[in-house]
Order: structure tokens, then C-alpha cells, then sequence
């Protein structure tokens, strides 16, 4: 009897085991919250050591060049055979084609999601949709080949031309809009143009997700007091989902920002610092691309590497602006639905 009772308990024993893990692991609550944290923390990490990294590779170049790299002069040039470096034309062009390729397609954006989400036949809704997710997916290589091939001659290039005989000659505007564009259509104008192809599908595709997970219920009733469809659309859909159209936003523009190889192939690659949108320009993932695999001199790969740490600074403080942006908007939502 006790050797059978000690059999049934040597049988047993693995069971307990298994149950004493369960609790100790609080049925994988535990593990997953580590794991959770370590990635976060891992996140972090990474990006601190990216910020570190390109702070020490840059040392030189910024005690040699001081804050004469950043401010914008008459005589702004970029010569590494003398060792001059300058970045603001290059930061100009970052800021200003993102922000022209921000304004042009967020309406875009949002017109594109309505339709999707509201008003498209359900038997359409499912292709178009995958047809814009298929042009976000297309490589940026891609996008610079069909720009200089095609968009730069038969769009960019007349509506240049018609910009600079128009807005050229209107006080204030034609600081953008003076001088003939290249017969290239090479331009920080055709830079802004491409990236508002390329982040279009991004900012509708998230958009049109924002609007389909509202809740019906939000629909019906404003319909049920009266709302026409296009006061439904104005007045509840676009406030109650304005938090995930912000965080679209910041997703396209965040590509804009960053993006090189299209805006490399069609920005002109020009150091001449002109703030014309019809004249060639820099950007600064560009300068990179183009300079870095080159540069010969310690001074000029570093300067390269501090337009490098300048980009994810400038990178860092808009999303962490636009995130303070969207927390303030969502937590005013709140407070009137509280109300």
C-alpha cells in the first residue's frame, strides 16, 4: 500500500509542477509583461545609442564648423575640396518639400478615405482599397524612375512654367515661384510633387480604417435627428476620428521626411541654396546618399553624419510635437463626451 501510494505521487508530481509554474507565471500575465517591457526598453535603447552614435561620429565637424553649419548666409555654399559646409539649404529643402507634400495631400487623403469608407459600393470598396495599399507598397526606386521618365516631362514641367508666369510675378509668392524651371523638370517642386504621390495612400489607408472602426451607432443617430450624409461626415465622423487622422499625418509625414531615393532622383541635386520651389535642390537624406559613400576627408563625412543627427533631431521633436498634438486632441474629445 505504500509503494503504491508512493507510485501515484512520483505520477502526480509532474502535474503539481506544472501547476505550481502556472500560478508562479500568473498564466502568462508575467512573461508577457516582461517582454513587453524589455521591447520598449529595447526600443529605447536603440534609439538612444542611434543618437549617441551619430553625436560621437560628428564631433569634429561641429567644433570645426560651429553654428556657422546651420545659420543661412549670402554666400552659403557646400565645397568639401575647400572645406566649406553649410546645411541649411539642405534642411530648407527637407522642410520644404514635406511641408508642400503634407498641405497637397492630406485633402487628397481625406477625400479619398470619405469615399472609401462612405459613400464607395461595397463591390468597389475591397479592390480600390487593395489598389491604393498596392501603391504604398511600391519601392521608391520605383517612384524615381516613373518621375523622371514621365512625370517630370509631361506634368511637373508645364505646371512649372505656368507657376513661374503667374505666382512669379505676385510680391511675396514669387520668392517660391521665381526663375524658369529646368527643361529636366529637376526641381524641389517635382521632390514636393512625388512625395505627395507617396504618402497619399498611407494617410487614406490609415484614414479609411480611422473611419470604419467608428461605431454605426455614431452614424444612425446623427442621421436619425436630421443630419444630412454630408453633415454626418462633417460634424461627427471627422471630429470623432480627428486623433487617427493626426496619427496618419504624422505616419506620412514622417516618410516625407525622410524619404531619399525618389526625391534623389528628381529633386536636381543642386547646392546653389535657392528658395525657389522651380530651382534644383537638396534634401537632406539626399546629400547623404549622394556624398557619403565619396567623402574623402574626415571633415566632410562627419559633416555629413551631423546632417545625418540634424534629420533625426528634427525627425524626434515634430513626432513628439504632433504626439503632444494628438494627446491634447483626444483628451478634448473626452472632456466633451464626458460633458
Amino acid at each position: 500500500m505504500d509503494e503504491h501510494s508512493h507510485t501515484l505521487a512520483k505520477r502526480h508530481q509532474p502535474v503539481r509542477w506544472i501547476q505550481r509554474l502556472r500560478l508562479a507565471l500568473h498564466y502568462g500575465d508575467r512573461p508577457w509583461n516582461a517582454l513587453t517591457i524589455g521591447m520598449a526598453s529595447l526600443t529605447l535603447l536603440l534609439i538612444l545609442s542611434i543618437a549617441i552614435l551619430l553625436w560621437i561620429n560628428s564631433s569634429q565637424a561641429r567644433s570645426a564648423l560651429g553654428l556657422g553649419f546651420l545659420t543661412p548666409t549670402s554666400n552659403a555654399s557646400w565645397n568639401p575640396v575647400k572645406g566649406n559646409f553649410q546645411a541649411w539649404p539642405f534642411i530648407y529643402g527637407t522642410l520644404i518639400t514635406s511641408f508642400v507634400a503634407l498641405v497637397l495631400a492630406v485633402p487628397v487623403s481625406l477625400a479619398v478615405a470619405i469615399f472609401l469608407a462612405e459613400l464607395c459600393p461595397p463591390w468597389l470598396r475591397m479592390p480600390l482599397g487593395w489598389l491604393f495599399e498596392l501603391l504604398a507598397a511600391i519601392p521608391s526606386v520605383v517612384f524615381g524612375l516613373w518621375g523622371i521618365f514621365v512625370f517630370l516631362p509631361g506634368i511637373v514641367t508645364p505646371l512649372g512654367t505656368f507657376l513661374s508666369s503667374t505666382l512669379g510675378n505676385v510680391p511675396l509668392l514669387n520668392i517660391f515661384f521665381r526663375g524658369a524651371i529646368p527643361s529636366s523638370g529637376s526641381s524641389l517642386l517635382a521632390a514636393a510633387l512625388v512625395l505627395t504621390i507617396m504618402i497619399t495612400p498611407t494617410i487614406s489607408a490609415i484614414t479609411r480604417d480611422v473611419f470604419l472602426a467608428i461605431p454605426v451607432a455614431q452614424r444612425e443617430a446623427s442621421l436619425a435627428l436630421g443630419a444630412t450624409r454630408w453633415e454626418m461626415i462633417w460634424k461627427v465622423l471627422l471630429p470623432y476620428g480627428l486623433s487617427g487622422i493626426l496619427g496618419a499625418v504624422i505616419l506620412g509625414l514622417g516618410r516625407a521626411l525622410g524619404e531619399t531615393m525618389a526625391v534623389t532622383m528628381v529633386v536636381g541635386n543642386s547646392i546653389a541654396g535657392s528658395l525657389s520651389l522651380l530651382s534644383p535642390g537638396y534634401t537632406m537624406s539626399s546629400i547623404i546618399a549622394n556624398e557619403f559613400a565619396e567623402a574623402v576627408t574626415v571633415l566632410h563625412s562627419q559633416a555629413l553624419v551631423e546632417v545625418g543627427l540634424l534629420l533625426f533631431i528634427m525627425t524626434l521633436l515634430l513626432n513628439i510635437l504632433a504626439r503632444l498634438l494628438v494627446w491634447r486632441v483626444r483628451r478634448g474629445l473626452v472632456q466633451e463626451v464626458r460633458v
